[in-house]
């Protein structure tokens, strides 16, 4: 087929940054919590793409919540 894309599925512990709602599937942190943590002075994980879109850099959160004993 001409024209036709094939999108492959990358796993998310390939990615280099996810959305919101990928963290919140692999981490099983809710969504609006990890909306709260992104409004957080020191957060350090957030990748603001425009001014709309926000991802998450997935070695930075995975290494907050490995630091973190609570949230």
């Amino acid at each position: 087929m001409k024209g036709i894309k094939m999108q492959t599925e990358i796993p998310i512990s390939q990615k280099l940054n996810i959305s919101i709602e990928e963290a919140a599937s692999y981490s099983e942190i809710g969504v609006h919590k990890i909306r709260e943590l992104m409004k957080e002075e020191d957060c350090d994980f957030v990748l603001k793409v425009g001014n709309k879109k926000n991802l998450i850099k997935r070695k930075k959160f995975e290494k907050y919540i490995l630091e973190h004993d609570a949230i």
